[in-house]
């Protein structure tokens, strides 16, 4: 069964792209180097959601490139570029999240210091989304922006996160109270 992806003719920039992979899997680096500068905004806006912080973004964004590297040769075309590169990009930013979750603890609690900085904050109004989305604990931020922003389902959320469904499930609960709150929306 044919898809309609199939159908419809590649436009320029998919084929340049598809060029790009094509040298990028014999190793040619200046391709590499032209598909990192394509799609390297994108991965650090990802990896910026995700994590919450731009150190920890740019650090991410680093070692995605370093895995598509790496894994590129095993990429077949069976999705686009961009569908795939955004699953790479999300498995290892919450694999480098995983790696940085014991410095990060050992240096202060972040689910109890994000929401009392919040908190504390006098004049919430004036705060962007991006900023109550970034402040979320770490759990309920990456559930917040995979399952709302990104369109992932909770079960590929469980999956990537290694963690229930339920779960996945429970952290989005959690993330839309405390933006509800934080963003002095009640349900009465």
């Amino acid at each position: 069964m044919e898809t309609l992806q199939e159908n419809l003719p590649a436009t320029p920039q998919v084929q340049q792209t598809q060029q790009l992979i094509a040298l990028c899997q014999q190793g040619d680096k200046a391709a590499f180097h032209r598909l990192y500068q394509r799609y390297v905004a994108k991965v650090y806006a990802l990896c910026l959601k995700l994590t919450g912080r731009d150190s920890m973004a740019e650090e991410a964004t680093q070692e995605v490139f370093v895995q598509v590297w790496k894994k590129l040769k095993h990429y077949r075309g069976d999705s686009q570029f961009t569908t795939w590169l955004h699953r790479v990009t999300s498995n290892v930013t919450i694999s480098y999240l995983r790696s940085q979750k014991s410095f990060w603890r050992q240096m202060f609690n972040i689910e109890d210091e994000v929401g009392l900085a919040l908190v504390a904050e006098s004049d919430t109004h004036s705060v962007p989304f991006e900023q109550y989305v970034a402040r979320l604990p770490e759990r309920a931020r990456i559930v917040f922006v995979l399952h709302a922003i990104e369109g992932y389902r909770h079960d590929e959320i469980a999956s990537m996160m290694k963690i229930a469904v339920g779960s996945s499930k429970a952290q989005f609960h959690r993330a839309k109270l405390l933006l509800k709150e934080w963003m002095g929306y009640s349900d009465e």
